[in-house]
């Protein structure tokens, strides 16, 4: 590894490459945050109640592997790297099992679905860990520089708006042009295809970025020892929290926006027409964090202001519709996106400079273990937001393919819009707490190379 990483100048190529591994991801975990569960739901013929139990049980399993496959990426020592080598096995396995993942057939009996959807999920959960843990700590091997990170963030914030938006727009249309009728056929075509560019996204990833934070001398830390230097570190609990709100806030809405434009607009084709009006919004938004950096010196206060914008606009879709008020709806939902973009690069942008100010306080740098917790944090606010999704339909007499009766139909309707609006409000609210601004940044990775 090389020193002096505080003023390393990261290559263009490195920062295309880096935002195409979140291409990648989007590819992988985007398509299932928002297509899997009605896939179980109105494809293969499972249960809501399974659906919520599943969500559920998955998070207790990312509580095993998640720190298991952080601490595990710390301690990979290769000429490559420590994370780089997992992108290149992990990606290309996890994309198998994203296929084998759709690969269900609604006429099997209801056991053999659910232990189908169960061992299929929590093995996709576990290859998706050991690929986005070392991608997203990789980030912070590549410099120190706290502009270079913004800069790196932000190239990977706009590939991902990118690829969410052709995701919402060309999956429903490919799911009935290549599935000729049969949706089966048709998601699991798409997840061929969509396996397929995640592993090559992630692989262009390995290849075009290097790490050049020096890595400290080996230390045999205990799960307790680094559980209670996380806790003394404030911008990464803070950062935590922030992700706990943001899973939960952004996956339960994605999970409920096709049941919304399928049986509240009427419509499942309105979804592309949908992410169409906001894919623009979403690049220019993700685009635009690093002046809001420029302007508040915080990535904490960004994320904050960026979310708040957020809420209001969602909360404000509640009174319009696709169908009787297309223009306000659409000019809501391209504000909503605008604003979430730019807090989606913000949140990911304050992770690394955590684990600076970690090993400033503690004395220990562990950055899979610290991003690990901060996946986990998104993911068991995923199960909760889909989880309790699932359970109100379930309770409320949510019947796939169904005309659904009106307190379905409202559950739906506030789930897409007052709900979130309120959740991305509190998320405003944690942020405010953090910190760790530009100044006190780098006085600290000066004490710290001072220290080397």
């Amino acid at each position: 590894m090389e020193k002096g990483a505080t003023n390393v100048k990261v290559p263009l190529i490195s920062k295309i490459a880096y935002g195409m591994g979140d291409v990648g991801c989007n590819f992988s975990w985007m398509f299932v945050g928002n297509f899997l569960m009605i896939f179980y739901t109105d494809v293969f013929g499972i249960s809501m109640g399974a659906v919520a139990a599943l969500m559920l049980f998955s998070r207790f399993w990312d509580a095993i592997n998640d720190p298991v496959i952080g601490a595990l990426s710390d301690k990979t020592h290769t000429r490559w790297g420590r994370y780089r080598p997992w992108l290149l096995i992990a990606a290309p396995l996890t994309a198998l099992v994203l296929i084998l993942t759709f690969w269900a057939h609604p006429d099997w009996s209801d056991t053999s679905k659910i232990i189908y959807m169960a061992v299929t999920y929590c093995i996709l959960v576990l290859g998706y860990t050991c690929v986005n843990i070392p991608y997203g700590t990789l980030c912070g091997a590549m410099t120190q520089n706290i502009e270079e990170r913004a800069k790196i963030n932000t190239f990977r914030s706009v590939s991902a708006m990118i690829a969410i938006g052709v995701i919402n727009i060309i999956t429903v249309p490919l799911i009935s042009a290549l599935g000729g009728g049969s949706d089966q056929r048709g998601y699991l075509l798409i997840a061929v295809i969509y396996g397929c560019i995640f592993a090559a996204c992630h692989i262009f990833c390995f290849s075009k970025t290097k790490e050049v934070v020096e890595v400290p001398a080996k230390q045999k830390l205990s799960l307790k020892t680094q559980l209670a230097a996380a806790a003394k570190n404030k911008p990464y609990m803070i950062a935590v929290a922030g992700q706990l709100l943001f899973g939960l806030t952004l996956y339960g809405r994605n999970a409920d926006a096709l049941y919304y434009f399928t049986y509240v607009e009427g419509d499942a084709a309105l979804f592309s027409t949908y992410s169409l009006f906001i894919i623009i919004p979403s690049i220019i938004g993700a685009a635009c964090f690093p002046v809001m950096f420029r302007l508040t010196g915080n990535k904490g206060r960004a994320a904050s202001i960026f979310a708040l914008l957020t809420g209001i606009s969602m909360f404000a879709m509640y009174f319009f519709t696709a169908t009787d008020t297309p223009v306000t709806f659409y000019l809501f939902s391209a504000l909503a996106q605008f604003f979430f973009s730019g807090f989606n690069t913000a949140i990911y942008a304050v992770i690394p400079d955590c684990v600076e100010y970690g090993e400033w306080k503690t004395g220990l740098r562990n950055d899979g273990f610290q991003y690990a917790f901060i996946s986990l944090g998104n993911k068991v606010g995923m199960a909760i937001g889909t989880s309790l999704l699932a359970a109100v339909l379930e309770m409320c007499g949510y019947v796939a393919n169904q005309q659904q009766n009106s307190a379905v139909l409202s559950v739906i309707r506030h789930s897409f819009t007052t709900v979130p609006g309120i959740l991305w409000v509190v998320t405003a609210v944690v942020l405010l707490f953090y910190r760790l601004n530009k100044t006190t940044y780098n006085k600290i990775i000066a004490e710290l190379q001072s220290r080397k």
